[in-house]
């Protein structure tokens, strides 16, 4: 398939917002592609060359990006810079030089998708001396054959920055519209075949072949899944009434998830709910997996809890986060930050899928081949009951061992991995509270002078993927690193991620996710999702969640009628 057919594609995706327009988009080209030889060409939408589960990364940054350009289109860097202020996009500048080039007319190739692909899925796969050099170069290479429209998708492509507006479920509708009757059950069979695979080219593949191609799909221990996530409760009436009597009750841990691979021939690894590897940064848990879980394989969803060596006493997420993202000096911090990890649920055990059994069976088979060990590895604390002071003091009791509060699970439930569901419910004392990413910033004045000390914050519209600003926050940090989480340490953090700046403003890529407090949600024409925080203060950073766990517009939305009844009543 030529690459300047997927490119016309971007474009009418790019020039219409609405979700059911970009499907049916969509839909016409998956049913070009079915009968295409490389069915990978389907991760392209999304702009990626690997399945949805691989922690491959282009590693591509903006200064390679115009080295790319300077070297294909002959025009110098500064110029491109130039251009890039004006534009604030450098895939539109790629457009521009590359569609102004005298060798334009001169082509003696026509790129190809599985050129884009071949060149691609080498970037990853560099390493060591002479790696940026060998980058350009198979970037240059797809750029000098490239036209306009081309240059410019490849360029947005390689900063993971496609502006095309399309989310997993507008492809998974459009496969649904491409190659199936249009119904809920096909809808919910291509969502459950994807929520086991993540990976759109396999569902695509087991799609073309019928719904019954699609119930064969299979977890496989060792590929990341993503974690079923939960709403908010208002209290345990709340959380009664929206998943029956009985109900779970489990602590809420204040830490960082870890899905749990073991798969037949013995190999464990370790994913956060990033989707990132962590086997190698955590020995120690590897080591309490093999003294504290009797099965031959499994997927175990579960929470990583720091506690003090000294006194026992269990820390705040925050404190422990640094454990995800060290790779070196590993035995130190195993002394210094010591990790329990507490199980909760399981979803494959001994060659057998159970997330379709219900919840009250999965976790007594997962109790069922625990060894507790405290401060090592044990099950989730755990109080099944009808009875709301039962519950209360259970809650209560969460709090008191420091940690955030409570889940409450529906027993009858199966576990729907990336979905954020109603039957599982998590209650903490303070309720308003988002995680948001940041997507712009501003420097500060006076003694904040070349400090990134104001944040631009979005939340993400669900159906379309689109990231939307709610407001920005400019207070929780601390002045001095010494102190905790500081203006100084996120303005490193964000400096790398600029995309363009304006005066004191700068554009970020969506990376950096925070936790948010505030006081309350108005209405506000300001920001473009239509509402505003009001007294946003940020409390945390969350280097284990990406984009999309961020609050969506319809938390957002959810949470604003939520107040407006308070006041009311």
């Amino acid at each position: 398939m030529l690459y300047k057919e997927l490119c016309e594609v971007y474009e009418e995706l790019e020039k219409n917002p609405s979700r059911l327009k970009k499907t049916e988009i969509l839909a016409n080209f998956l049913k070009k592609l079915k009968h295409e030889k490389h069915l990978e060409i389907i991760y392209l939408l999304q702009g990626k060359t690997f399945p949805d589960y691989s922690e491959k990364e282009f590693g591509i940054s903006e200064q390679l990006c115009i080295k790319a350009l300077e070297k294909s289109s002959g025009i110098s860097a500064k110029d491109i810079v130039l251009k890039w202020k004006k534009y604030g996009d450098l895939g539109l500048v790629a457009e521009n030089v590359i569609w102004g080039k005298k060798q334009n007319t001169l082509f003696s190739k026509r790129l190809t998708t599985e050129k884009i692909l071949e060149n691609l899925k080498k970037l990853p796969e560099l390493v060591g001396k002479g790696t940026v050099d060998k980058k350009l170069a198979l970037i240059s290479e797809l750029l000098t054959s490239a036209s306009g429209i081309e240059a410019k998708y490849i360029i947005r492509t390689l900063l993971n920055d496609l502006r095309i507006g399309v989310a997993s479920g507008t492809i998974r509708d459009a496969i649904v519209e491409a190659v199936l009757e249009k119904n809920n059950e096909n809808l919910e069979a291509v969502q459950q075949s994807y929520d086991k695979a993540n990976d759109f080219a396999l569902v695509f593949e087991k799609a073309i072949k019928g719904i019954k191609e699609l119930h064969k799909t299979e977890l496989v221990p060792g590929h990341p899944l993503k974690v079923m996530l939960a709403l908010k409760a208002e209290s345990i009436a709340d959380g009664f009434e929206r998943v029956g009597k009985p109900a779970c009750f489990e602590y809420k841990y204040d830490g960082f998830r870890m899905l749990i691979n073991k798969d037949e021939k013995g190999n464990i690894k370790i994913f956060t709910r990033r989707l990132d590897e962590v086997t190698k940064q955590f020995p120690d848990v590897v080591k309490y997996i093999k003294e504290n879980i009797k099965a031959k394989s499994f997927i175990i969803d579960s929470e990583s809890v720091g506690y003090d060596p000294k006194t026992k006493r269990y820390k705040q997420f925050q404190d422990i986060s640094q454990r995800i993202r060290r790779k070196y000096d590993i035995d130190k911090l195993i002394k210094e930050l010591p990790v329990e990890i507490n199980a909760f649920d399981i979803l494959y055990l001994n060659g057998k899928s159970l997330i379709e059994e219900p919840f009250e069976k999965r976790s007594k088979l997962l109790r069922g081949i625990i060894d507790n060990k405290k401060y090592h590895l044990q099950a989730a604390e755990q109080l099944i009951t009808s009875d709301e002071k039962e519950a209360e003091k259970f809650y209560k009791q969460a709090l008191k061992d420091n940690q955030e509060g409570v889940m409450i699970k529906n027993l009858n439930s199966k576990y729907q991995p990336g979905a954020r569901v109603g039957h599982m419910l998590k209650l903490k004392p303070v309720e308003n509270e988002f995680d948001l990413v940041i997507t712009g910033a501003e420097y500060g004045t006076g003694k904040r002078a070349g400090i990134l000390s104001s944040y631009t914050l979005s939340c993400r519209n669900e159906k379309t993927g689109e990231l939307l600003e709610i407001g920005k926050a400019s207070t929780g940090l601390k002045e001095k690193e010494e102190m905790g989480l500081s203006y100084t340490e996120i303005t490193k953090k964000i400096k790398p991620l600029i995309t363009s700046e304006h005066g004191r403003e700068v554009k970020v890529k969506p990376k950096i996710v925070v936790t948010i407090i505030f006081q309350n949600i108005q209405r506000s024409p300001t920001y473009e999702s239509g509402f505003a925080l009001r007294f946003p203060r940020v409390t945390a950073l969350r280097p284990d969640r990406t984009v999309h766990d961020i609050a969506t517009l319809k938390e957002i939305e959810d949470e604003y009628k939520r107040m407006e009844l308070k006041i009311h009543y």
